[in-house]
């Protein structure tokens, strides 16, 4: 594989539907389960399917993507691995950006084919799944396709949400059709047994492609006002060429909003959760940051994630995520929420300073309550601040804080001062 295929991962576009946590930083660089970013994981699923060279391609806010991955994927230099990002450029032939999948690919296009490989895998930056590549390259290859679409079983309730598609009893796809919202019946798929028991009946693009080396140089060719895969390249592709269905039935989802966002990580608190961290052939890679043990004082856990680093007094943490060096105060109470932590320790005179001042500290105040929020990194909570999430709460943006589906959104480097109730 490491010959043979060539990772790209799509960096996504400005990431509006995950405002704010989108603002400062771009969708693949939001931190996930309290310790990775969500492009650990795409290019964790290459590096544990044998795929070690990889393109990230991103134009919105790569400033914090950069540096992730410039501190984190090291090889050796006896090695062809790498991650290398390729953000938007102007060139002599464009000027402009990224206007869609295909078109992102395209621009980078001559970046790409100066490396030698046989196929390519395109993927999204924004999915939080655990994939071996290597059986669906192998499909790919038996089938002499042209191109591969990972596909995965869905309920005709989430149907409408993605992009169906029917195939032949050889499992090359016939026909293709965008977020249907009627007609739904002539689009049963023969999903198995297993599948069709729980309802999936509808086969879903999950976004994940393999395409033969020279036919996608072709295919980007052929029509350059083509600037989707999705919408465009591949419903064409679909007529004219073979195009193999491979069937994925462990757990995936797609990152595409807040809530998504709050229940994917809210989910890995599961006693037995759908996303399995603890899989040593699945392991996530993310920087080593050398932090020291969380040290918990008088803390009731439920149900908690606690990453590295973390300093918590709090009186109780239930279905929560608590990222890097979170620093939680006493008789505070935490539920159903994801805190995202820290990029440094304040030191003891920082701290005697802003004491004395009267400033609110990096982390969470004493006293606090709350429930139903993401809290971005480096904010500072004062004492006895009640944030209290839920659907009696209209959607917003204010200058502190965001509501999206009733979760409160503390903004990256909020200060919230001492007594706030939301």
């Amino acid at each position: 594989m490491t010959d043979k295929v060539l990772g790209v991962i799509l960096g996504g576009g400005q990431g509006s539907r995950l405002s704010p946590l989108t603002q400062t930083r771009s969708k693949p660089a939001v931190p996930i389960a309290g310790k990775y970013r969500l492009v650990d994981i795409p290019i964790s699923n290459c590096l544990n399917s044998g795929i070690h060279r990889m393109f990230v391609l991103t134009q919105f806010n790569s400033a914090s993507l950069n540096k992730h991955i410039k501190n984190t994927y090291h090889f050796s230099h006896f090695s062809t691995a790498f991650v290398d990002i390729l953000a938007a450029e102007q060139t002599v032939q464009n000027s402009g950006w990224f206007q869609g999948t295909a078109d992102a690919v395209r621009q980078c296009m001559h970046h790409i084919v100066s490396h030698e490989f046989d196929y390519i895998l395109i993927l999204s930056g924004d999915q939080l799944y655990q994939m071996d590549f290597k059986n669906m390259i192998e499909k790919h290859i038996e089938a002499n396709a042209e191109i591969t679409i990972a596909t995965i079983p869905v309920t005709a309730k989430d149907a409408t949400d993605f992009g169906i598609l029917k195939a032949d009893d050889e499992n090359m796809i016939t026909s293709f059709i965008e977020k249907p919202k009627t007609g739904l019946e002539d689009w049963v798929s023969d999903t198995g047994e297993e599948m069709q028991a729980e309802g999936r009946n509808f086969l879903a693009s999950m976004g994940i492609y393999v395409f033969n080396r020279e036919y996608l140089i072709n295919i980007l060719n052929e029509n350059e006002e083509e600037k989707d895969f999705g919408k465009e390249i591949l419903p064409r592709a679909i007529t004219q060429s073979r195009v193999l269905s491979y069937q994925y039935e462990g757990y995936w989802t797609d990152i595409g909003n807040i809530s998504s966002f709050f229940e994917a990580n809210l989910g890995l608190t599961d006693e037995i959760p759908k996303f399995n961290m603890f899989d040593s052939n699945h392991a996530i890679f993310t920087r080593a940051r050398m932090l020291p043990p969380s040290k918990i004082s008088g803390t009731t856990l439920d149900k908690t994630i606690i990453a590295e680093g973390c300093i918590i007094q709090a009186s109780r943490v239930e279905h929560a995520v608590l990222g890097i060096r979170s620093r939680i105060g006493k008789d505070t109470v935490i539920t159903n929420a994801y805190i995202m932590g820290s990029d440094r320790y304040q030191t003891l005179e920082e701290i005697q300073d802003e004491t004395g001042k009267g400033n609110s500290l990096i982390g969470i105040g004493d006293r606090c309550f709350i429930n139903n929020a993401i809290i971005d990194k480096n904010c500072r909570i004062g004492n006895d601040v009640k944030i209290n999430g839920g659907d009696h709460l209209e959607d917003g943006d204010f200058e502190l804080y965001a509501v999206k589906d009733g979760i409160v959104v503390i903004k990256k480097g909020a200060v919230v001062p001492s007594g706030t109730v939301i």
